[in-house]
């Protein structure tokens, strides 16, 4: 399935979606939203690569670097000199090693290792489709259970963190935005349209915001991951569909994925997170880890250049009054471990087996600091199988799906139901998922605390969390009888749920 960049840390199962149309019996070939083109910064020679060169902040300081890019054969495609990021296209070799030689320059380093025009594409399968007889079957089944909205039966994640009953108290203020920075948001869809903030949306691919309409929408309606996320947040209470977290707030979409390969290079989430803050947001999801680098280590430039440009940002955007709420990962990897071995870096070309410590290799934006990190449970409130852990470094924990742990719903599916682009519904899992549901609870908590700094605001998630400590047996997430994880630390904070599991409820009340 082309255009899915968070594949490793999103949709770790084939999606089943529920188209509610009624004139269609299957998703339609055309997404709702037009295709965007791709940018013009996409349209490199073969040979060009791009950069981020990182440098003091002052003026005479970023005036004298873009004047040594130039001399080195590169070409400055977008500058922040707000925090001292400039992107750069170049197809001389040794731009790297020039610039950072370079007075002034801090960090400096290539965002991918292919060539900007020989990015590759992935497929990862067609999507499952259900029949309208099906989707009436499930929308009938979850009326007769006395829900408001005609599928929230199947949403067992609502009910987990105690959702439901918080929208009864207060869905959240329309002064306080989620920005989803992602694949795209299909704003048409009906039950995101009530809440969706266009004034607050952009397609930032090649590093520089477009604001034009529709320029945030998935490429296709393959691009489904940013809509799923942005339903999970925000999904209006209308009477169709499901409900979101938070279906009072706003939600916006910073498009990040490129339109070749799918990937969120280093230069779009530095321009996703400057937008944000610039534009008011006050809390962004991000459902993804910065390609191509599952851990970037810090005594390779070009790694170090990348944690260094998207860290520049994102503590921008936290000064500017910004929470940022990321996805832990789908590897079950333990971050506070002595060892990791990443098999998938770099994505933009030929992997290469490595093994990183992850006290000194970072997961971008993950382990960022002031970044609230999140891990995924099930149905039965255990950790999910895939999520990655760590004690120190996951914040909270909230559901994200997990195929071995099935809910007694309608569907008796495990995963997560919420909005698909073109009017559809769709079953994903994945930390993915988790992240949206802290992203919602982190807006109810905004709206009831309108002056809260990201500061307060991660303390107040930590602090309305429940923990259910370290489970008492060895875990087996996937029942095959073999330990897949050790949770380390006790009932108050642990390498599982970090402080425990949001709740939406005690956040409102």
């Amino acid at each position: 399935m082309a255009h899915l960049p968070s594949r490793r840390r999103l949709a770790l199962a084939v999606p089943v979606v529920l188209s509610l149309t009624a004139s269609l019996g299957f998703l339609p070939t055309a997404a709702t939203a037009a295709p965007v083109t791709a940018p013009a910064a996409q349209a490199a020679d073969a040979g060009t690569l791009a950069y981020v060169v990182n440098t003091k902040v002052d003026r005479r300081t970023i005036a004298s670097v873009k004047k040594a890019i130039a001399a080195a054969d590169g070409t400055v495609t977008a500058a922040y000199d707000k925090i001292g990021v400039l992107v750069v296209h170049s197809a001389n070799p040794d731009f790297g090693a020039t610039i950072r030689a370079v007075r002034g320059v801090q960090s400096a380093g290539a965002t991918r290792t292919a060539p900007l025009s020989l990015a590759g594409t992935t497929d990862e399968g067609a999507a499952q489709l259900l029949s309208k007889a099906a989707a009436a079957r499930t929308a009938k089944a979850s009326a007769a259970a006395g829900e408001s909205e005609p599928l929230e039966a199947d949403q067992w994640d609502l009910r987990a963190i105690g959702a439901d009953k918080a929208a009864e108290i207060n869905p959240g203020s329309k002064k306080v935005t989620v920005a989803v920075i992602d694949t795209g948001v299909d704003d048409t869809h009906p039950d995101l349209a009530p809440n969706f903030s266009a004034s607050q949306s952009a397609n930032c691919v090649g590093g520089v915001a477009d604001t034009s309409e529709g320029a945030w929408r998935p490429y296709t309606e393959q691009d489904y991951h940013g809509t799923h996320v942005a339903g999970e947040i925000a999904a209006a209470r209308n009477g169709i569909g499901v409900a979101g977290v938070a279906p009072g707030v706003k939600v916006s979409s910073i498009k990040v994925s490129d339109p070749k390969d799918g990937l969120f290079y280093p230069e779009n989430v530095v321009c996703a997170f400057v937008f944000a803050a610039d534009h008011g947001v006050e809390i962004t999801n991000n459902s993804y880890y910065v390609d191509p680098w599952l851990y970037n280590c810090m005594d390779d430039p070009d790694q170090k250049a990348i944690v260094d440009a998207v860290n520049r940002a994102q503590l921008y955007a936290q000064k500017k009054g910004t929470l940022n709420v990321a996805s832990a990962g789908n590897s079950n990897h333990d971050l506070d471990s002595d060892a990791i071995v990443d098999t998938s870096s770099p994505d933009d070309s030929t992997p290469v087996p490595r093994t990183i410590d992850p006290h000194e290799c970072f997961d971008v934006p993950t382990q960022l600091p002031g970044v609230v990190t999140v891990s995924a449970t099930g149905v039965k409130g255990a950790k999910s199988y895939y999520s990655t852990y760590g004690l120190g470094v996951v914040d909270v924990a909230a559901p994200g799906g997990d195929r071995y742990q099935i809910p007694d719903t309608p569907s008796a599916n495990g995963r997560i139901l919420s909005t698909m682009p073109n009017n559809g519904y769709g079953f994903l899992q994945g930390t993915s998922m988790a992240s949206p549901h802290v992203a919602g609870v982190a807006a109810l908590l905004k709206s009831k605390y309108p002056y809260a700094s990201p500061a307060t605001l991660q303390a107040l998630l930590k602090a309305q969390a429940d923990n259910p400590g370290c489970p008492a047996e060895p875990y087996d997430g996937n029942g095959d009888g073999v330990v897949d994880a050790t949770c380390a630390g006790g009932k108050r904070i642990n390498g599982f749920y970090g402080f425990g599991v949001v709740n939406a409820l005690r956040a409102v009340k």
